[in-house]
């Protein structure tokens, strides 16, 4: 070729649309409920992260046909929340003829970032975008909503979690997927026809799958306090041995790989491994920082300032 011009792919612009605009958890409303984002400061409750991961999967599959289902990752830090009627288009810069790794990124309509991303194709031993991310964290210092967590702590039990389609997911996500695929972004008969999939079974959708990792969640038990308002920061699912299929039984395990803080924000890395039922093969997994707003604990700078005082003595 005579340029060396870099070329991206890109989708058409997508509304993605709000899904829990009902979510609970601890007690409370979440950030995704627009009175709750408004007394934290957002204009409205935003889209959840993953809702835009859709929109790179016609992308990938361009790349990397079936495979991108079976054994695809994608890493994603979240730069800018997205509110219901905004616009969003997805990006993929194509790899050079035979590598296993792409650059990624969805912007708004006016070109504000998103997220950014890395995409891969297992095996891959070069870090991930959040891979890379992680080892990069300084230690957290004192924390005081997450002051009761370690790195190595892991979920109280195993997880047995399926998704059916017409089963309701819980208060965490007030929906089933039928009603997801009626509005997904980026609509596929893989998604519902057993017999359109190559695998011969509907296949549960990238942006769906942090879904069947997450509503469970509470039973690990991770000892956080509340009542507090998270978000979603980071981002990854790799599959393993993929894709994941519709009212599959699957085996959750949780354990928690880092800890961090900024000026607005405790979080904690959490990677989720789904196992088949027997818990004997692996078949994806997910990392998430869950990042808590600071402003959303009662009393949390009185709390910080007691932990910042010298000892005694």
């Amino acid at each position: 070729m005579p340029f060396a011009t870099p070329l991206a792919l890109c989708g058409p612009l997508r509304q993605p649309r709000q899904m829990l605009a009902t979510q609970a958890y601890g007690g409370h409303a979440s950030i995704h409920d627009d009175a709750m984002a408004g007394r934290l400061g957002f204009t409205a409750g935003p889209i959840e992260g993953p809702t835009h991961f859709s929109q790179f999967v016609p992308l990938l599959a361009h790349l990397w046909g079936r495979e991108w289902f079976e054994r695809g990752c994608f890493s994603a830090h979240y730069q800018t929340m997205v509110v219901e009627g905004e616009s969003v288009r997805a990006f993929v810069e194509p790899p050079a003829v035979g590598a296993r790794r792409a650059r990624a990124w969805a912007e708004k309509a006016d070109g504000t970032l998103v997220l950014e991303a890395s995409a891969s194709l297992l095996p891959d031993d070069a870090p991930t975008l959040l891979e890379a991310r992680m080892a990069q964290l300084r230690e957290p210092g004192p924390l005081v909503i997450l002051s009761d967590l370690h790195v190595g702590m892991t979920g109280a039990e195993d997880e047995p979690v399926r998704m059916a389609m017409d089963q309701h997911m819980g208060a965490l996500y007030p929906f089933s997927l039928a009603q997801k695929l009626a509005v997904i972004t980026e609509p596929s008969p893989w998604y519902s026809d057993g017999a359109a999939s190559p695998w011969g079974r509907p296949v549960i959708p990238l942006e769906m799958v942090s879904v069947l990792a997450e509503y469970s969640s509470a039973a690990a038990r991770f000892p956080v306090k509340g009542p507090a308002v998270g978000l979603f920061a980071d981002q990854q699912i790799r599959m393993v041995d993929g894709p994941l299929f519709v009212d599959e039984p699957y085996l959750l395990r949780r354990e928690i790989v880092a800890l961090s803080q900024s000026k607005r924000t405790e979080s904690f890395w959490v990677r989720t491994r789904i196992f088949d039922a027997t818990g004997t093969r692996l078949k994806a997994e997910m990392l998430l920082n869950h990042a808590t707003l600071k402003q959303s604990y009662a009393g949390y700078e009185d709390e910080a300032a007691t932990l910042a005082k010298p000892a005694s003595g």
